[in-house]
Order: structure tokens, then C-alpha cells, then sequence
């Protein structure tokens, strides 16, 4: 197959799959989920042979949702189980929903929220309510799930098959719960779509550094939340904040030759001020009612100081140090702290950063985590230390996924 037809294959499974999960499960139940996932899956597979000779639909949605729907429908009248009476309830297609008309169009957002809900929903445990939502709305691969909650891919698959079969127990249909119901369900939600954004802005894997169909998703369901009375909250608003001064750089983090920019060396002209000026506009917006940030606040806050400065040497190195040191003292995080060491060395040069990594190396296990060595070449190069730069380099090129990031460090060996 064609290295276009692979990629837009990819793109497609990015930006359909959640929409295709949500719309069967919407439509057959939760007690048909494996079915709905096989039927998907099988559907995309289906999709990569038929696309290789013909060109791809108009409507990619419309004919991966008929084709998945009516494999699903053939699936379960063939499973023994059923009786007669129960095939002939199961759901038929409309003609609007096989051509893909507004029917479909309609009722597909209001799946998705419904999704997330129904994934969120307070009978499951955090860790099953973030596994589900990022599996089955992003269609993350286990690879993908075990970077961003920072546990074993053998771990996220057990966690991800109990979590269906709770799922399948406790959910018995997708709906948006109404005043306190959604606002309980609201943070955890919130914690999926931001997930969601941060596996498309940094992708873990492949040969893409940004997936932006996951970015412009995360937003497009950030904004269709605020919608919702019951939704509107500060830490919603901070959250859109930070997607939108993150998604205004964009077109700065790759070069003509699409390769990776380090921020130091970026473009700044090519930075979507339109993003930038809604991004404030909802930062303003999310102000709260006792003064306590939350991280999105703090991350948002820190990105609106990268995405306005109008040079790398004019960045607020001392306030973004700030914003790290109160985001840890609210929230600890290992991953937050690393990032932090980069401010801190802008601020008290390399020798006290370094000082600060080894401490922080031997508080939290970092031998697997290549942004750790990255940065520790970073310091050894600040430093003079060529030799031990490249070894730290060498380390984080091994234990590097995605191919972009791992050809940037290689030329920083080079170098």
C-alpha cells in the first residue's frame, strides 16, 4: 500500500474511531461493546484494502459507521445467544444514516459527550474511567495509555479488559447526567480530554510529533462542554486556554523539511496569534472563586508566557519557575518536576540544575524516561562534558519511540 494510503489511514483512525465507538454504543448498548470494538476494528481493516484502489469517501464517517453498524448487526444475529425476538429489536439503518445526511451529523457530538460521560461514570474506579474514555473516545494503543499514565503496557491491557467488564455491568446506557451528577463527573472528564490533547501534542510514538486531528478533538469537545450550564467551570476554561496557546505554535514546532524546532529556535512569526487572543480570553475567563489554581490554570499560564514573547532571550524565566514550584506544591508530580528543571537552569544556571536532577533522580525512577536524559545532555553539554552528553544522549535515543524526536537527538550527537 502507498505510504499516503497508510497515512491517511492513520489520520482516519485518529479522527473516526471514537466518533464510530460512541455512535454503535449509542445505538446497540453497552452490553454489546467487544462486538462494537471487533466490528470497528474490523471496519478499519476493511477501509485500508477497499481505500488502497479506491479513492477514500467523501464522507469517511458515514460509510466506516454503515460498514461497522451492519457487521455488527450480521456479528449478533449470528451469535447463539440471541434469541429471534431479540434480533428482530436490534436497530436498523435509515437511509439518512447510510448516506451519511444530517442524521448522522446531528447525533454524533452528542455521542461523544455521551461517551465520555458514560466512561466517567462514579461506579468505576479513576484509573478505569481514564483507561476507558482514552481507549475507546482516542483509540489509544496500549503502547500510547502506558506513556501517559506511566505504567506497563501489560498493565493498561488488564486494566482495560476489567474496565469493559465493569463498564458493561454498571453502564447499562450513554447519557449526560443532569446538575450534580455531570458537575461530579466534570474533573475526571476534564483529566481524559487533557490527556487526550497532550498524546497529540507530543505523540508518543510514530513518526508524527504532532496528531493534531487528537488537538483540534480534545478542543473541539473542551468547547462543546462549555455549551452546558451545568459544565461551565474555571478549570474548564483554563483547560481551553491551554490547548489553544499549545495548538498556536504548531506551525512553528516543524521546520520546511518537517523537522523538529526546539522552542529556542522557533519561528515566532508563524505563531496562530488568532489561538493566542482566544486562549487569553478564556485564561481571563477562568479566574475562581478562592483564588486556588488548578494545574490547567498553572500549565496555561506558563504556555500564554512561551506563546507571547516575542523572542526566546525575552521568555519569563522567573515567573514560569513560579508557576512549577506552586503547581508542585499543590500537586506533586515527578514528570512536572523534571519539566521544571529546564526553567530552573534558565534561571540558576547548569551546575545548581544539575545539583537539582540528581536529587530528583533519586526520589523517583527515571531510567526508563527519555525527556530525563535528554535533559541530562543538556546539562552535560552546558557544562563542557561532551563524553558524558553523548552517552546521555545515546539513552534517550534508545528508549525513544517516535521517530522524529529520536532523529532530533541524533543530530544533536552529530552536532
Amino acid at each position: 500500500m502507498p505510504h499516503d494510503h497508510h497515512q491517511t489511514i492513520e489520520h482516519l483512525f485518529r479522527q473516526e474511531y471514537g466518533k464510530v465507538v460512541a455512535l454503535l454504543t449509542h445505538k446497540f448498548g453497552t452490553s454489546h461493546l467487544e462486538q462494537i470494538e471487533d466490528a470497528t476494528q474490523d471496519t478499519f481493516i476493511k477501509a485500508m484494502q477497499v481505500w488502497a484502489y479506491k479513492s477514500v469517501p467523501d464522507n469517511p464517517t458515514a460509510w466506516l459507521y454503515r460498514v461497522a453498524s451492519n457487521r455488527l448487526i450480521d456479528v449478533l444475529r449470528r451469535d447463539k445467544k440471541m434469541n429471534l425476538q431479540d434480533t428482530e429489536r436490534l436497530p436498523q439503518l435509515s437511509g439518512t444514516e447510510q448516506n451519511g445526511d444530517p442524521t448522522l451529523d446531528a447525533t454524533l457530538s452528542d455521542s461523544q459527550l455521551k461517551m465520555i460521560f458514560a466512561c466517567c461514570h462514579p461506579t468505576l474506579s479513576q484509573e478505569h474511567q481514564i483507561v476507558l474514555s482514552l481507549k475507546l473516545i482516542g483509540g489509544f494503543s496500549n503502547k500510547e495509555l502506558a506513556e501517559a499514565l506511566l505504567k506497563k503496557e501489560e498493565a493498561v491491557a488488564k486494566s482495560f479488559t476489567r474496565a469493559k467488564k465493569k463498564f458493561r455491568e454498571e453502564v447499562k446506557m450513554l447519557k449526560i447526567p443532569v446538575e450534580m451528577g455531570l458537575q461530579s463527573r466534570l474533573f475526571r472528564v476534564l483529566q481524559v480530554i487533557y490527556l487526550l490533547f497532550s498524546e497529540g501534542y507530543a505523540a508518543t510514538s510514530g513518526t508524527l510529533i504532532i496528531k493534531r486531528d487528537i488537538c483540534y478533538e480534545a478542543l473541539r469537545l473542551a468547547l462543546l462542554m462549555q455549551q452546558n450550564t451545568y459544565c461551565q467551570h474555571p478549570n474548564l476554561e483554563a483547560l481551553i486556554a491551554l490547548m489553544c496557546f499549545h495548538a498556536s505554535r504548531f506551525d512553528a514546532r516543524l521546520d520546511d523539511k518537517g523537522e523538529l524546532v526546539t522552542l529556542e529556535y522557533q519561528d515566532r512569526s508563524k505563531y496562530n496569534q488568532e489561538l493566542i487572543t482566544i486562549g487569553i480570553r478564556h485564561l481571563e475567563n477562568a479566574g475562581t472563586k478562592d483564588g486556588t489554581p488548578s494545574k490547567y490554570h498553572l500549565e496555561a499560564a506558563r504556555s500564554y508566557y512561551h506563546s507571547t514573547s516575542k523572542t526566546f532571550g525575552e521568555t519569563d524565566w522567573k515567573n514560569i519557575l513560579y508557576l512549577y514550584d506552586l503547581q508542585l506544591k499543590l500537586e506533586p508530580s515527578p514528570m512536572v518536576a523534571l519539566h521544571r528543571i529546564i526553567a530552573f537552569t534558565k534561571i540558576h544556571g547548569a551546575e545548581k540544575a544539575f545539583g537539582e536532577l540528581e536529587q530528583l533522580e533519586q526520589k523517583s525512577d527515571f531510567a526508563n524516561q527519555a525527556l530525563f536524559h535528554a535533559i541530562k545532555a543538556e546539562l552535560w553539554s552546558d557544562l563542557g562534558k561532551p563524553d558524558q552528553q553523548k552517552a546521555a544522549l545515546e539513552k534517550a535515543i534508545s528508549l525513544t519511540e517516535n521517530e522524529l524526536v529520536k532523529n532530533h537527538y541524533w543530530k544533536k550527537m552529530e552536532a
